[in-house]
């Protein structure tokens, strides 16, 4: 039988190791496995070396604040977010609005059109531009409620900003909302038009 003196494995190389090696130096290791996706632009060390650090800071400083904005395909819903691992993005705060249901027509506020914009900033608060059927709702509380519940978990803090414009109309409703409105007896076709 073989004498085990030491319990604990020799360490082999980490992913870090690896990154500093391939790169060149600890600080671009670093950068690569922090973020994998910007290795293509780790260029940006050598630049700041040449532009000083005092630059650098102000540039690092503008692209945080420049937030990533896309229309979503699905929905048309502007979805601005910030690349940080780890936390909620635009699209997660849409995929989780779809729990929260406008209570007069048992559609959902993504689905009715009501969502009219979602941005994370770079804090990660989540900034939701959100209307109503009709400006004199009496529900505001409650959707208010039922995102906080919703989004609970998902981000720190939420912030709805309430909008009448453009005015919300039926033409607004997504596919999916239709169809579910059909399935519990509204006729579009027999709506008024506006």
């Amino acid at each position: 039988m073989e004498s085990q003196d030491n319990l604990v494995p020799t360490p082999q190389s980490s992913i870090l190791d690896s990154a500093v090696k391939a790169l060149g130096s600890e600080e671009k290791g670093e950068a690569a496995v922090a973020n994998p996706a910007a290795v293509g632009s780790l260029d940006k060390f050598d630049k700041q070396d040449e532009m000083g650090s005092q630059n650098a800071d102000t540039a690092d400083d503008s692209a945080q604040s420049a937030g990533n904005t896309v229309k979503d395909e699905e929905t048309g819903i502007p979805l601005t977010s910030f690349n940080d691992i780890g936390r909620a993005t635009a699209a997660d705060v849409r995929e989780a609005l779809h729990q929260v249901i406008d209570p007069e027509l048992g559609i959902d506020v993504i689905d009715l059109g009501l969502v009219y914009g979602i941005e994370i900033d770079e804090k990660g608060r989540a900034i939701i531009t959100m209307t109503l059927t009709t400006p004199a709702c009496p529900l505001t509380d409650l959707l208010e409620d039922e995102c906080a519940s919703t989004l609970a978990g998902l981000v720190e803090e939420f912030r709805i900003d309430w909008t009448w414009q453009p005015r919300w109309t039926l033409d607004m409703i997504r596919p999916e909302g239709r169809e579910q409105l059909e399935a519990i007896g509204f006729n579009f076709d027999n709506m008024p038009k506006y």
